[in-house]
């Protein structure tokens, strides 16, 4: 990405930064943290969750977007990624897009610079 992020969107990635210090990776899993924006302004951020059952593991954003959604949570404007990988796991993604098309997803590296931008 070549144009810095909004204030906003940059907070996002803050919060992701943040929270994949807080990940449960017990078995060398890949350390992520998210966080998503919901539509009133609300702010949820999530880790990874690793599990010995590779199938009962959690990804970060699926995480975040659970915890909005069991806040009451229905549609969401953003959503940030901080990984070391080059992109955001399709489940994921699928899992925000149940909420809405049209969100923006920032993926950045562990050193918080945002790399790609995708809308699921």
């Amino acid at each position: 990405m070549t144009e810095p992020l909004a204030a906003e969107d940059a907070k996002l990635v803050v919060l992701a930064r943040s929270a994949r210090l807080r990940a449960y990776t017990p078995r060398g899993e890949l350390a992520e943290g998210a966080a998503v924006r919901d539509t009133d302004g609300r702010t949820y951020a999530a880790a990874t969750v690793g599990h010995a059952r590779q199938e009962l593991a959690t990804g970060a954003l699926r995480a975040a977007v659970v915890a909005a959604a069991a806040s009451g949570a229905r549609r969401f404007e953003a959503a940030a990624v901080v990984s070391e990988n080059p992109a955001v796991a399709g489940d994921d993604l699928a899992v925000l897009a149940e909420f809405g098309a049209g969100v923006p997803v920032f993926l950045a590296g562990p050193d918080g610079v945002a790399r790609t931008r995708a809308v699921v």
